[in-house]
């Protein structure tokens, strides 16, 4: 059975048995926050459940590195669209420890790409368009700068709403512990 075959069977059962009632919410989160975090899978259910969120408390975005790479970009469009049209009040970037994409080695990324099929003539062709494949998988150095990284470009966001709280944590994705890097209350405008 394939892992698609895998999911519809059980979907079937999940749909027809009603277990889908106990995650029935509404689209607007009931803690009214945004939490961005990474996609790495230790955080799946622990980066809710270390801050004592439940199903519906929350809009999550997850992306690699829990990193807002364009100020135009998805991501930053995600936690505008939380505050301004599903009533999030503040916002929760949160990267964590051990992360992968801290000190991602962009050489390995490009031989893996080679390796399953992507052409020398895409990446030239990408690289003459202006886009740099090479800096396009560059990871971080260090989970708090990029932490704080991202608050800076939220709050410095021509379209932001600087009476939101954005606040910064760093998770430890084995234990759930917490490192505070920024309080949002701090800096917000009154």
């Amino acid at each position: 059975m394939t892992l698609l075959d895998s999911i519809l069977s059980f979907n079937e059962k999940f749909v027809s048995s009603g277990e889908y009632k106990n995650y029935v919410t509404s689209k607007n989160p009931d803690k009214k926050a945004v939490l961005l975090t990474c996609m790495d899978t230790r955080l799946l259910d622990l980066s809710t459940k270390a801050l004592g969120f439940n199903n519906g408390d929350l809009k999550v975005v997850k992306n690699a590195g829990a990193t807002i790479t364009h100020p135009y970009g998805s991501t930053m469009r995600s936690l505008l669209v939380g505050i301004y049209a599903l009533g999030a009040d503040e916002i929760i970037i949160m990267g964590h420890k051990d992360c992968g994409m801290g000190n991602l080695d962009a050489d390995a990324i490009m031989k893996a790409m080679k390796d399953r099929g992507i052409k020398d003539e895409t990446i030239h062709t990408l690289e003459h368009s202006g886009i740099s494949v090479y800096n396009f998988y560059q990871g971080f150095d260090d989970v708090e700068d990029n932490v704080r990284s991202n608050i800076n470009m939220v709050l410095n966001h021509p379209l932001f709403d600087k009476k939101v709280p954005v606040h910064g944590l760093v998770i430890d994705p084995h234990t759930g512990q917490l490192d505070l890097i920024q309080n949002g209350y701090d800096h917000i405008e009154k």
